[in-house]
């Protein structure tokens, strides 16, 4: 009898992993049952939302049936460094400069981090001799041992390249790195109706009124945390976020219905300054915002994939869906670039409800009319229990 293995997974993982062998249908079955489970394609496995309770409900399940393994794509860990002296007047040095530039705290935290390993590992080399096959070779072995992701390679590449061009002043084509070819993913969306459920899953008045204005009003994560009192502009149907992304400022719709929920909260709650305040008084975490995300996904069994930021992309799709032409969705979510917008407009559905097949037209010449594809007397070319001639 062909084995189920359940891969022990990493304490912080999200979700942990399990292999069902083809043939094991009433396994598959059972397991598919479970609420939340999920299957990847790519790897062939299952999943479930990685809770003790979980683990011990698999286990229960299929009893001797199931060994339990180790991960199955463990990455190697990224050692644990101390930087000697002379390098650490270069990393503060880069810091220093980014700061100055008026970089964000995370791309400043994000570019030293990835410029400290490249610091450690030219840490006998004078950084002023290394030639660009050198670095691409430090890219290269960074990538392939320790897995890194496209935007983890991408961040690598952008510390380097900040510390040769805007500390040392070198010319920018002295470091062109080839970086990793981008993926043309679609983002994660949900319907109306999972957020429907989402919301219903939010009990904490709290909790809830972020969630909806984030949703409402197609913010970013950061966005929302940094909400202020005055930023509320009933009278004119606006929300104003400062400071956004690139240090932007705009202005987004501000919903009738959200302008309701945020009277109703800010009588329970009395805000200060923040619209959404931590317990020491300064703006609420992004942290407790992503764990009451997951949470209300747990708790209503929506798309276990979803992030806080799902629903800024719901936002823009049910806009385009319900007819908001795509410049005014650019507006709304502060985007540069009308490129990146559109990647929306290939989300929409595509059926035979609102996309009508060539085909369609051919039919009649073709007879292929579906009284005589019902009927299989032979005058159709095919019928539904052999394969067509050729």
């Amino acid at each position: 009898m062909e084995k189920l293995i359940l891969y022990r997974p990493h304490p912080k993982s999200g979700r942990f992993k399990v292999y069902i062998p083809y043939s094991c249908k009433t396994e598959r079955a059972q397991f598919k049952s479970i609420s939340g489970s999920f299957y990847h394609p790519s790897q062939r496995l299952w999943s479930l939302v990685n809770t003790e309770e979980n683990i011990e409900l698999v286990k229960r399940l299929f009893g001797k049936k199931m060994e339990v393994s180790g991960t199955p794509t463990q990455s190697p860990k990224m050692p644990v460094f101390v930087l000697n002296e002379e390098s650490q007047q270069e990393l503060d040095r880069l810091h220093q400069k980014l700061v100055l530039m008026g970089f964000s705290p995370s791309t400043v935290g994000n570019y030293k981090s990835a410029f400290s390993k490249f610091l450690k590992f030219f840490e006998s080399r004078d950084l002023l001799d290394l030639s660009k096959e050198e670095i691409e070779g430090f890219v290269y072995h960074q990538v392939s041992k320790f897995r890194l992701s496209e935007s983890s390679q991408n961040s690598l590449i952008n510390g380097i390249k900040a510390y040769f061009e805007h500390v040392l002043g070198r010319p920018r084509e002295y470091y062109e790195i080839q970086r990793p070819k981008r993926s043309n993913s679609l983002p994660n969306v949900l319907s109306k109706e999972e957020v429907v459920r989402l919301i219903q899953h939010t009990e904490n008045q709290k909790h809830r009124t972020i969630l909806l204005t984030i949703y409402s009003a197609g913010l970013r994560i950061s966005e929302a945390i940094r909400l202020r009192i005055c930023d509320i502009h009933s009278a004119e149907g606006y929300l104003f976020i400062k400071g956004a992304k690139n240090k932007k400022d705009r202005k987004t719709v501000l919903s009738p219905v959200l302008l309701q929920e945020l009277r109703a909260y800010y009588k329970a709650y009395r805000p200060s300054y923040w619209i959404f305040e931590g317990q020491d008084g300064g703006h609420y975490s992004t942290t407790s915002i992503q764990a009451v995300f997951r949470r209300a996904v747990k708790a209503s069994g929506i798309n276990p994939w979803a992030t806080v930021h799902s629903l800024r992309h719901s936002f823009a799709t049910h806009l385009l869906q319900s007819g908001t032409n795509l410049r005014m969705i650019q507006v709304l979510l502060g985007h540069s670039r009308s490129t990146t917008t559109e990647i929306y407009s290939h989300i929409l559905a595509v059926s035979n409800k609102n996309v009508v097949s060539p085909l369609d037209s051919l039919s009649e010449i073709l007879n292929l009319s579906n009284e005589n594809r019902e009927r299989g007397d032979g005058h159709s070319t095919y019928t539904r229990n052999s394969p067509p001639k050729t």
